[in-house]
């Protein structure tokens, strides 16, 4: 059973996903998101404010008793060069995709029974492009992150980073054309990922899903 499975952005896009997937798997989604999900307990938050986080992660451990899982699908981008994009927005993206998620893991490893932590990094934390040095530094960040998190908690709380390539969700929606993708059949829809989340927070005591990469076989942005 998967229990309580606390979800960041589980009010859209991968998040939402993530929120289905647990409640078909028989678990209990517990959501943080600016805005607020449909079919979820939840506390409103915005995650580039760490102890906010911290604080909207600890109001849901109160109401439901700490949680099976953790999975932080939250993120947030700004596409440009690194002179073009304006400097609190550069910061917000680190803010919300690495800060957000270091400090909803760490508000919430105290109240994790026998759980398991799986944070969403992206290709681009593999692969760095122009006009994402935001975005890229974030998700490098993450993953670098999850692998010192996994060593630190080894034998005490799994955990799995996992790789998505781009994902047909409103992700894109504010982006100028320049930046969008040029054929949204080429990006999975967020359920596969979703499944891919849901396998790694059902894995058995003592057997760690790693790092998964889930990615379209035409993804631009793999290998």
């Amino acid at each position: 059973m998967l229990g309580n499975v606390l979800v960041t952005g589980g009010a859209g896009g991968l998040g939402a996903a993530v929120v289905d997937a647990v409640r078909e798997a028989g678990g209990t989604p517990l959501v943080l998101d600016k805005s607020a999900p449909s079919t979820a307990d939840f506390e409103l938050v915005d995650l580039s404010d760490g102890r906010a986080a911290e604080a909207a992660v600890a109001k849901l451990a109160e109401r439901h008793g700490g949680f099976g899982g953790v999975v932080t699908a939250a993120g947030v981008d700004r596409c440009g060069t690194l002179a073009e994009v304006p400097a609190e927005e550069w910061e917000n993206v680190v803010k919300v995709n690495l800060f957000g998620t270091a400090a909803v893991v760490r508000a919430a490893l105290p109240h994790l029974r026998n759980g398991r932590v799986v944070t969403v990094a992206s290709t681009l934390g593999l692969r760095a492009v122009s006009d994402a040095t935001a975005y890229c530094a974030s998700k490098f960040g993450v993953v670098g992150f999850t692998r010192a998190l996994a060593a630190e908690t080894a034998g005490r709380v799994g955990v799995t980073l996992v790789v998505p390539g781009g994902m047909r969700t409103n992700f894109f929606d504010d982006r100028t054309e320049q930046y969008r993708p040029k054929d949204l059949e080429k990006l999975n829809p967020p359920d596969r990922v979703a499944a891919a989340i849901v396998f790694a927070l059902s894995q058995p005591k003592d057997c760690e899903v790693r790092e998964l990469v889930i990615a379209h076989s035409e993804e631009p942005s793999w290998p």
